[in-house]
């Protein structure tokens, strides 16, 4: 069975930049077959999305709030899919979470994450001076 695990997120300062990483596992499972999206939370607040990458990559869709700074993108093998994030703001804090939806679906749903079935166990971001 597919599982999913992120990693990269750290304490960074105002302006700066992480690059968090979803790893797919075991071997033997790709992620180019999968939409993969990016979610986070706070606590006390609702999951929010933050960016989905299609499969085939013709379609990343963003959260307005991060348009700009931040970036979805795939490994070649299909091992991993990253979430670049620069200009890190304190509102950027909170856990960030990878998900995946059904095989050869899409990002339609996105910003929900209705459509999103089997997630990472996060990772977390604090963004402070």
């Amino acid at each position: 069975q597919l599982q999913l695990a992120e990693s990269g997120g750290g304490l960074v300062q105002p302006g700066g930049s992480l690059r968090l990483s979803c790893a797919a596992s075991p071997s033997g499972y790709t992620l180019n077959i999968y939409p993969v999206g990016w979610f986070r939370q706070t606590p006390g607040k609702e999951s929010e999305g933050v960016a989905c990458i299609s499969v085939g990559d013709d379609q990343i869709y963003y959260t307005d709030s991060v348009k700009g700074r931040f970036t979805a993108s795939r490994d070649n093998a299909g091992n991993f899919v990253y979430l670049q994030m620069n200009n890190l703001q304190p509102e950027d804090s909170a856990v960030y979470y990878c998900a995946n939806g059904r095989a050869y679906s899409d990002c339609t749903e996105f910003p929900s994450a209705r459509a999103m079935s089997n997630w990472g166990n996060g990772t977390p971001v604090t963004v402070s001076s």
